[in-house]
C-alpha cells in the first residue's frame, strides 16, 4: 500500500529546501498531482493529504475520473490534446496546459465564446526539438503568442516544457532556465490576454531543479503515487 500521505509531505519537504536555495517563497510553487493512469482512491488520498491540483493526459482518462470524485479541486490538461477532444476539455479542465498551435486555440476560444467564458491556457514549449514531444517550438513561441494575443476568449497564464530526460538533472537545469527566459521575453511583448505567471515545468526526477529555475508548477506523479499501474 502507498503511503500517499507520506510521500505528499516529503515531496513538500523537498519543495521548501529548493526554494530555499533558490530564495523562494516555497508558497509560490504549486503542486500538480500528474494522476495517468492512477486509480480514483490513490487520488482521493492525494487530495485527503492536502493537494489541490490534479493533471491527466487523456480527456476520457479525466471524465471518468471526475465522475468519481466531486472535490472542489483544480482539474489541468497536461498530455497532448487533439482539437476534436476541445470541447470537452473545455468542460473538464480549469486550466489547459498543452496548448502548441493556433489551430487547437482558435478551437478552444470557439468553446469559449458558446460558453462566454475565457479559456486558461499555458503553452506547451518543446525546447528539446524531440520529435516524440508536443509543443511549439522555442523560435516559433512569439509568433504564436502574438497570434494567440488576438483571441478574445483565450487568457494565456503561463508556459509549460517537458525536458528531455537526463540521468543527471544538472543536465536539464539548461532547458528550465531557457524557458523561464522565454517567459520574461515574451513579457516584454506587453500583449494582450498573455500574463505568464506560471512556469509548469520539472517532474518526478528534476523537480526540484525546476523549482532553482523558477518554476510555480511542478507535475509530480511517481514519488506521490508510486509507479504507474501502466
Amino acid at each position: 500500500m502507498v503511503d500517499v500521505a507520506g510521500n505528499y509531505r516529503r515531496i513538500l519537504d523537498r519543495i521548501t529546501a529548493a526554494a530555499a536555495k533558490a530564495r523562494r517563497n516555497p508558497s509560490e510553487i504549486r503542486l500538480l498531482a500528474a494522476a495517468k493512469s492512477q486509480s480514483v482512491d490513490g487520488i482521493r488520498a492525494a487530495i485527503a493529504a492536502g493537494v489541490n491540483v490534479i493533471g491527466e493526459n487523456y480527456v476520457q482518462e479525466a471524465a471518468d475520473k471526475k465522475k468519481l470524485i466531486a472535490d472542489p479541486i483544480e482539474w489541468h490538461m497536461i498530455g497532448h490534446l487533439q482539437r476534436n477532444k476541445a470541447t470537452l476539455a473545455v468542460e473538464l479542465f480549469h486550466v489547459i496546459e498543452s496548448l502548441d498551435n493556433l489551430a487547437l486555440a482558435r478551437e478552444l476560444d470557439k468553446e469559449g465564446a458558446k460558453r462566454g467564458k475565457t479559456i486558461r491556457v499555458f503553452v506547451e514549449v518543446n525546447l528539446g526539438g524531440e520529435e516524440s514531444k508536443s509543443g511549439v517550438a522555442k523560435e516559433k513561441t512569439k509568433a504564436l503568442m502574438e497570434a494567440l494575443s488576438e483571441l478574445s476568449h483565450i487568457s494565456i497564464e503561463g508556459l509549460m516544457t517537458v525536458p528531455p530526460f537526463r540521468e543527471n538533472v544538472e543536465e536539464v537545469r539548461s532547458y528550465f532556465r531557457e524557458l523561464r527566459e522565454l517567459r520574461d521575453q515574451v513579457g516584454k511583448l506587453s500583449l494582450p490576454n498573455v500574463e505568464l505567471k506560471e512556469l509548469s515545468m520539472g517532474m518526478t526526477h528534476d523537480y526540484t531543479v525546476a523549482i532553482e529555475e523558477g518554476a510555480t508548477i511542478v507535475r509530480i506523479g511517481t514519488a506521490l503515487f508510486g509507479p504507474r499501474s501502466s
